[in-house]
């Protein structure tokens, strides 16, 4: 199981802050170090920067560690715009750079600042498009040409050495779906087993439609971690949990047990972790607000 920090700064967080939890992931053995991108903390108000700016000096500080955007909404950028930054971003990290894309949700910060928010079907359409052309500007000379996006057939350069399309999303079969046909990893949020297994089945069998290997498509989950160094511990922090949530703390063990986040003591966590593994589960990305 290969294990990655994530961080959510748009809660607050300046660069260096990032550079620093960067430069820990990968002195501390971890595989990658992921942040979300988002303008705004939904209404509160916290210093947010930019994920691709950000993730781009922050491969000219690090050296080993992969770097992933989880996820990139393609309400933000035209797919040739996504398709630059991670080429370029690709050099700066010496292939590093995994690039995660998906349809945008968050309201409240596209109203903020103006941009628009199409219904979630003319978002899915988009994001098909999004991925196919910045496929075929990674890949290949065909170009690309649908209802919302071109690409001319032109040799795209510089073509990525290393990068990843990462492919995230909560959905039950669209998501899953598109990360069976572009994705080199489909991410999602922890979940139940029974959910969990159905989204890799409709994955798999995308993959195999579109003559793709499944088995090469990495899967991951972002998962919160409610851990303990000991019982009595534990017991303290789904107390201060169930406080802040107004839940008992039944309730929010409960919720912890179904959805699969990692809590307990280190044991326990552990045990989560290889019953995720067993089911398909390749990478985990421990979230932290930052």
């Amino acid at each position: 199981m290969q294990l990655g920090l994530m961080v959510e700064p748009q809660a607050g967080g300046t660069y260096k802050r990032l550079v620093e939890l960067a430069r820990w992931a990968e002195n501390n053995g971890l595989e990658s170090f992921a942040r979300s991108d988002h303008y705004l903390d939904g209404t509160r108000s916290a210093p947010a920067t930019e994920a691709m700016t950000s993730i781009a000096g922050i491969a000219r500080e690090t050296s080993t560690v992969e770097l992933v955007v989880l996820v990139s909404p393609l309400t933000f950028r035209h797919p040739a715009v996504i398709a630059k930054e991670g080429a370029t971003i690709d050099e700066m990290s010496g292939g590093r750079f995994a690039l995660g894309i998906g349809t945008g949700w968050m309201e409240s910060e596209h109203e903020a600042f103006g941009l628009e928010l199409p219904d979630l079907r003319e978002r899915f359409s988009r994001l098909f498009e999004t991925l196919a052309y910045v496929r075929a500007a990674f890949d290949g000379e065909a170009g690309y040409r649908g209802r919302h996006y071109e690409l001319k057939p032109t040799d795209v350069l510089p073509k990525p050495v290393g990068i990843s399309i990462v492919v995230g999303g909560q959905g039950m079969k669209k998501t899953p779906t598109l990360a069976g046909r572009f994705a080199d990893e489909y991410n999602m949020f922890s979940t139940d087993h029974a959910t969990l297994d159905e989204r890799l089945e409709v994955m798999r069998s995308a993959a195999v439609a579109n003559d793709r290997d499944p088995d090469a498509i990495t899967v991951s989950i972002a998962s919160p971690m409610l851990v303990g160094a000991t019982e009595q511990r534990f017991d303290e922090i789904v107390a201060a949990r169930a406080e802040r949530t107004d839940q008992t703390p039944d309730e929010v063990r409960a919720t912890l047990k179904k959805r699969n986040i990692l809590h307990g003591t280190p044991d326990e966590a552990a045990e989560i972790a290889a019953s995720l593994e067993a089911m398909g589960v390749q990478k985990l990305y421990l979230q932290r607000y930052e």
